[in-house]
């Protein structure tokens, strides 16, 4: 039972944390979610403006923009997180291609780099479709609840409308959720409502994408408490030890046929013996107990008959005892082999449960922000690891040529030429030849630079080209090559 009962325990802690592992990487994913790339954007801009045009969509939760330490200014690309998904989505869908600050800016898509986050990302949108709700945001800050449910109600029956619960009461933070019982009224409410200006501002409408609750976080419920757990442990041990009784006696009556009539073959002396000896055997053979139990253990040591001696009933009665004679610790010794097999077949599938919990949780990575920040470096090699990882440099398999060529230069047979010379560094996976206008002037080519993007599939080759390509004079220019930012190269954004 006590074996049981630690088996039980520790299947309860490895359920506990496959449900805690599956809820911390749900919770990451919508993180994800919260999370959308701003590329293209001017070099006045900053982030006070990208705060100003995003806000409408929902509350911003951070703005991160990449700094250039050399030129003091940005990079052209940012990363804008909200507190929820919703607000992130109707920022993907409506300020994408949006002129702000003289540039068309591109929002692309959410960044990620979680392993498998988009099957996560999957369920949780595909969850939230049971559910007729909508995302309503920029409400007015002296509306309330009920004029927004009275506006809405117009479309449909409304099941619930819940407004984002400001720092003070009886004030919102400008953004909230309403269920529909149907899902046409969603519909329409979306198409309808979208920029509808209310009270002097527009609202922006989107349908949600997370389910009710999503956004609680991983449970906090945690372990319950150790009383608890072993009870209930216990409980279930002593359920499963009656079942494995019960199951064993069915299986006992069925092999006790089979291993009566093995028993008897083995030890034919049980049966010969009355019939030479020209006595009849004082226990039918009806009556004798099952093998394994106590009279085949005083019959495999009998004592030593001789032939032709008369006066054997003592013989045979020292031979044959009386059942009711048995040693208790005789009735269980044939039965320790079973015992033992099932106790070292227990004993092994614990080890394996053991070994299996330690080395899980060996090699659990850390997670989140802060526990990857808390990680420590033990041993010899420490200094090692932690000067390689600040020399470590930004990985770019992009090289960007400028002034190699004008406008003018520009023809069908330039693509190729470039990656023919380029080729003699690596394997050119791709070449990208781009126009960069200055101004805003439509016809005027005079302000428009070209940039060349040469992407191979080795780091060391984009080095490799780079600084046998920087400096050189191609057609009476002076080229300039460096290594260009991947993260814009693989979001399109050539602006850099």
């Amino acid at each position: 039972m006590e074996q049981s009962i630690k088996m039980v325990l520790m299947k309860q802690t490895l359920a506990h944390q496959q449900q805690q592992a599956k809820s911390f990487h749900r919770h990451q994913a919508l993180i994800l979610m919260c999370r959308v790339y701003v590329g293209s954007i001017s070099f006045e801009l900053k982030e006070d403006s990208i705060k100003q045009a995003f806000s409408p969509f929902g509350c911003i939760k951070s703005i991160n923009m990449s700094w250039d330490p050399i030129t003091q200014k940005h990079k052209g690309f940012a990363f804008v997180e909200y507190e929820i998904p919703e607000a992130a989505q109707l920022a993907l869908e409506q300020m994408n291609g949006v002129m702000l600050g003289g540039r068309n800016i591109k929002v692309v898509g959410r960044p990620s780099n979680m392993p498998q986050a988009q099957s996560v990302i999957d369920e949780i949108q595909e969850e939230a479709k049971q559910y007729n709700r909508i995302y309503v945001a920029s409400i007015h800050p002296d509306l309330t609840e009920d004029d927004i449910k009275s506006v809405f109600e117009a479309f449909g029956p409304i099941r619930t409308c819940k407004l984002a619960q400001g720092s003070t009461p009886n004030r919102h933070r400008g953004y909230g959720f309403i269920e529909y019982e149907g899902r046409q009224a969603a519909i329409e409410a979306i198409s309808s409502m979208n920029l509808f200006d209310l009270g002097g501002q527009y609202l922006r409408v989107g349908r949600a994408i997370t389910p009710p609750n999503a956004l609680h976080g991983p449970s906090s419920s945690s372990h319950m408490p150790t009383a608890a757990a072993v009870a209930a442990a216990a409980a279930t041990a002593k359920i499963q030890a009656m079942d494995a009784v019960a199951t064993n006696a069915v299986l006992g009556l069925s092999k006790l046929s089979s291993q009566l009539g093995a028993q008897t073959a083995v030890l034919p002396g049980l049966q010969q013996l009355p019939t030479t000896l020209g006595i009849t055997p004082a226990v039918p053979a009806a009556t004798i107990p099952p093998p394994g139990i106590a009279i085949p253990q005083q019959i495999r040591a009998p004592v030593p008959i001789i032939p032709g001696t008369t006066g054997l009933s003592p013989v045979i009665q020292q031979a044959i005892p009386p059942p009711t004679l048995i040693n208790p610790t005789q009735l269980a010794a044939p039965v320790i082999p079973t015992v033992t097999a099932d106790a070292q077949k227990r004993a092994d599938q614990q080890k394996k449960q053991e070994e299996l919990q330690k080395k899980l949780l060996e090699e659990t990575e850390p997670q989140t922000l802060q526990q990857q920040e808390n990680m420590s470096i033990k041993g010899q090699s420490a200094r090692h690891l932690v000067m390689q990882k600040l020399m470590r440099k930004t990985e770019s398999r992009v090289v960007i040529l400028r002034n190699m060529v004008g406008v003018e230069d520009v023809d069908d047979s330039l693509q190729e030429e470039i990656q023919d010379e380029c080729s003699k560094f690596g394997v050119v996976e791709r070449v990208i030849i781009y126009k960069e206008k200055q101004s805003d002037s439509v016809d005027d080519d005079s302000d428009t630079i070209v940039k060349i993007f040469v992407e191979f599939t080795q780091m060391s080759e984009a080095e490799q080209a780079r600084d046998s390509l920087n400096g050189r004079f191609f057609g009476g220019r002076l080229v300039k090559a460096e290594l260009y930012d991947q993260a814009l190269f693989d979001h399109s954004d050539f602006s850099g």
